[in-house]
This record gives structure tokens, sequence and C-alpha cells, in this order.
């Protein structure tokens, strides 16, 4: 079997983690999956919302929009349309959820941090890119408030990445571009935290069904390349 992109079935795409990408954000990434290419910013907030008000506790959101030309053909925005799509709302939740799994809500105080992803350029996995780096502007937002007495201990429980894994022509395969995203029979999304804990799995057949062996052939690819990411945002953030 031959990939599109000439990758052995085990290999990520060239991955690049920017930080401090622009100036105002509190963390702000541009990651890099190959040809997929997302802006991440962390905005730190002293406020949560009602629900959790005078629990003393934190949040952690997401917000995930694609430009409208990040792919082949000019899509209208969503602000146009007066509506967020069904695969944005998903995507976000899926964001603000996984980057919770990261941090003890409890040492955050009462403050928010929102995760904003913006695709400039898709090519396949925006949803992993942007999970992966969010977590390293996430890691800055933190730290931006431990410099500024904003919270007196660091909350951060683990880092978090993510990626996609499927069955392209037969074998399972690691880090689908779009190439292989639009044709595989299965597509697969999994995030992990560092400590080897699944934070997510979502798994498609989209044509004949996996089995067992292919599941655990998928599970194993996608743990090997989040440890890479997570060795690839480590050294990032200077901890490498």
């Amino acid at each position: 079997m031959q990939r599109p992109s000439g990758r052995k079935p085990e290999q990520l795409r060239p991955v690049r983690l920017t930080r401090n990408y622009t100036r105002h954000a509190e963390g702000s990434v541009l990651v890099e999956f190959g040809d997929t290419k997302v802006l991440c910013t962390a905005s730190v907030a002293d406020e949560v919302p009602r629900f959790l008000r005078g629990q003393g506790r934190g949040w952690i959101t997401a917000e995930y929009g694609m430009l409208p030309r990040s792919t082949g053909s000019r899509m209208a925005r969503e602000a146009a349309r007066g509506k967020q799509g069904g695969r944005t709302v998903e995507i976000q939740r899926l964001i603000g959820r996984s980057l919770r799994a990261a941090v003890d809500l409890e040492l955050l105080g009462e403050n928010q941090i929102t995760l904003d992803c913006d695709v400039l350029q898709a090519d396949g996995g925006t949803r992993t890119a942007a999970i992966t780096g969010a977590c390293v502007a996430l890691v800055d937002a933190l730290r931006f408030m431990q410099r500024q007495k904003l919270i007196t201990t660091d909350p951060l429980k683990n880092m978090v990445a993510a990626v996609s894994v499927g069955i392209y022509a037969g074998e399972a395969v690691l880090d689908l571009d779009y190439p292989e995203d639009s044709r595989a029979d299965t597509d697969m999304n999994l995030v992990m935290a560092a400590d080897g804990g699944m934070i997510e799995v979502q798994g498609t057949a989209e044509g004949a069904p996996f089995t067992e062996k292919q599941f655990a052939q998928m599970l194993a690819l996608g743990k090997s390349g989040i440890n890479e990411l997570i060795e690839l945002q480590r050294k990032a953030l200077g901890e490498g």
C-alpha cells in the first residue's frame, strides 16, 4: 500500500508549533500538521459562566471556525449565515472537553480561559491539530496567570494531544491528510493525556466495518503518534 503522501503507515506529517504567533493573547500558537494550519489563541478572563459563580472553580471553553478560503473553494462565514453548523459546534465542544481534562479547575480559581481555534488552511485533521496546538497555548496562558499572580499554583495536570488514524486501502495509517481522509474506510480521532489516559475516541466506519484487530492497530498507531506530539509540545515549551 502506497500512501498518497509517500509516508509510512506509522508516520506523522511534519508538525510545527510556533508559539507567541500573535501579540495580544495570553497564549498563541500556530500549529501545522503538514498543510493543515490552525491558529490557536488562549484568552484569560476573571469571570466564569453563571453556573459556576461562587464555587471557586474555573472553566475552559473553546470556539472553532474555518476561514472562508481555508479549503479549495470559498465557504460563507458562519456569522453571515446567522448560526453555527453542527460540525462546528461538535468540534468546539470536543476541544473544550479535551483541554478541561488537562487542568485542575479547582486550582484555576474563578477564571475562564477561552481557546479560539481558527483554521487558516485545511488538509485533514483540523480538530486534532487544534487540540494539540491549543494545549500549548493553554500552558502559556497558565504561565501568564502565574506571573501575574492570578493563580498561585500551577493547575496543569497533563499535556493533551490528539491525532487521527484510519483504515486506508485496507491498512491502518496514522495522521490522515485530506486525500486519505476523503477515501478512508474508517476515520478515527484519538485524544489522550501524557500519562496515557484516554480522553476521547471518535471512530466511524465510512465503508466496510472495521474489525477488532484493526481497531487495536489504529489504537496502537494513535498512542505512538500522540507520544510523539507530546514530545514536540514539550520541546516547543522549552521542556524537551
